[in-house]
């Protein structure tokens, strides 16, 4: 730590309120804690619990930054007690509980993954969280499976765009709901097998139509609310519906007759408190069954738009106002 400097620039918000409180600010430089690494940022990604952070509504978990940021691309600059194998200066994608707006973040080494000469930074940073996120909910949680369909909301979204590049690798075709004509084409430009726009179709008929009645296999679902019964409309026999956001509300009215009589299962899971130990085996599954596509090229994240951390007001104005597709990366 003797050669890093002791301050650094970080995004910090003192209050609650809208992206202008997204101001430059000198916090000191964290120095990382046994089992963790000590990362320069290039990169950092943005995503929806930013915006909630920063407006009051979803505080950082015990023992976090308070700095937002939930992921990060870099280089090891230095190494907390325990960690002798990791090189100092090596490029890393690390899943973070806090503090990606800044220079510096400490993570997990065992929340880490190599970044491949296939993926920039910009790319690399815009991978942990969405990825971490699709694959324990649709492929843990859900046990999705080849030869399966899952209905995705929010396809343009960096979890949209994620979930329909990652499913096509494990043989699972995706249908998705969009807010226009021109994101259902970019959705399907993507990858996506089938896009419906919520705002001109009704999504429940518009599936029973795509499936011929048999309906999907699965739900991933960040609406919440009265979406629920919707999407129990749209699961065939056995089916899994997976909540991971509640943008429509945190309460739903559904049919439990039906929801038995189908024998559907309904999960979901928040990823950001979860422990290390689990953040970490999840890193370590991700490394044997995904990386392998993204080390040859084959999956990459969907890159929106970037700005300097300085400007991170003008990137949480872009995500807030709905129109972009895929990632949103604060860079160096």
């Amino acid at each position: 730590m003797t050669d890093l400097p002791q301050e650094m620039d970080a995004i910090d918000p003192t209050e609650a309120g809208g992206p202008e409180v997204l101001t430059l600010v000198r916090r000191p430089v964290p120095k990382p804690a046994p089992g963790e690494v000590l990362i320069r940022v290039a990169a950092a990604g943005v995503n929806r619990p930013d915006i909630f952070q920063r407006r009051g509504v979803y505080p950082p978990p015990p023992g976090a930054p308070t700095i937002p940021g939930l992921e990060v691309a870099g280089t090891v600059v230095a190494v907390g007690s325990g960690l002798g194998d990791i090189e100092l200066g090596q490029p890393v994608a690390a899943l973070v509980s806090g503090g990606g707006y800044a220079e510096y973040v400490a993570a997990p080494a065992g929340q880490c993954l190599p970044v491949p000469s296939a993926l920039n930074m910009v790319e690399a940073a815009a991978m942990p969280e969405t990825l971490f996120t699709v694959w324990t909910n649709l492929f843990e949680r859900a046990f999705a499976r080849e030869g399966e369909t899952v209905l995705v909301h929010g396809g343009t979204s960096g979890i949209g765009t994620m979930a329909i590049a990652l499913c096509p690798l494990f043989g699972v075709r995706t249908i998705v709901t969009c807010g226009s004509d021109e994101k259902c084409r970019r959705a399907e430009e993507l990858g996506a097998g089938h896009a419906i726009n919520y705002n001109s179709s009704d999504f429940v008929a518009e599936v029973e139509r795509l499936t011929e009645g048999r309906g999907v296999e699965i739900v991933f679902d960040m609406v919440g609310g009265d979406y629920l019964p919707r999407n129990l409309a749209c699961l065939g026999e056995e089916g899994r519906h997976v909540s991971i956001a509640v943008q429509r509300g945190v309460s739903a009215e559904l049919n439990l007759v039906k929801l038995m009589g189908r024998r559907l299962t309904l999960t979901g899971s928040l990823l950001r408190p979860r422990s290390v130990e689990f953040k970490s085996m999840v890193a370590d599954e991700l490394a044997h069954m995904v990386w392998p596509f993204v080390e040859e090229g084959r999956l990459k994240p969907v890159i929106d738009s970037t700005f300097p951390l300085a400007e991170a007001a003008a990137a949480h104005r872009r995500m807030e106002a709905g129109e972009h597709v895929g990632k949103i990366v604060l860079t160096a």
